[in-house]
């Protein structure tokens, strides 16, 4: 694997119907001796509704690359965090080691890369009785690899980005409405 700076990656995977469990993972990965380890060895305090966490998939099972997991939405309550830290991290964790199994991050890098998710929980799943963990658990999966592999993979490519310039519109804002 080439030598890289840093690689960004994205995704939207969208809830079951009736469901606050949209995922939208943003990724940073990087080598630990860079940018991205230094940012990552920084993030380590905490801040206030701001609680980051590494993935685990268990106790003592921390993943590798090492993820550090950043909440998007400041936490107010420990139902949140409870999500946060259970489901989204279990689904977090797992995305991670199944990127690695399956080659999208390269076995012999997992120990010198680390990786930073920004993630997206939205606030209603913790008040939904009706809340389907395991939509919660899919979603942020399958948005979390698609993710990593964008980024390892440097999509979507320049080519496409000038292509589809003036036919795809932001999904929550068209200037031309």
């Amino acid at each position: 694997m080439s030598e890289f700076l840093f690689k960004t990656g994205e995704a939207t995977v969208l809830a079951a119907e009736g469901q606050y469990t949209d995922a939208m993972p943003e990724v940073l990965i990087g080598h630990v001796n860079g940018p991205v380890g230094q940012a990552f060895a920084n993030m380590m305090g905490q801040t206030a509704g701001h609680t980051r966490m590494f993935a685990i998939r268990a106790c003592n099972q921390m993943v590798r690359p090492a993820t550090m997991m950043v909440p998007k939405v400041t936490i107010k309550s420990s139902a949140y965090i409870n999500l946060f830290g259970g489901v989204v991290q279990s689904a977090t964790a797992d995305a991670v080691l199944d990127c690695v199994i399956e080659g999208i991050i390269p076995r012999d890098q997992a120990n010198h890369l680390c990786i930073i998710s920004l993630i997206w929980l939205d606030p209603e799943c913790v008040k939904d009785p009706n809340l389907d963990e395991k939509d919660l658990y899919r979603t942020n999966y399958e948005a979390t690899k698609l993710a990593i592999q964008r980024a390892m993979r440097d999509q979507p490519s320049l080519e496409e980005l000038i292509a589809n310039r003036h036919s795809i519109k932001h999904d929550m804002f068209d200037p031309d409405a």
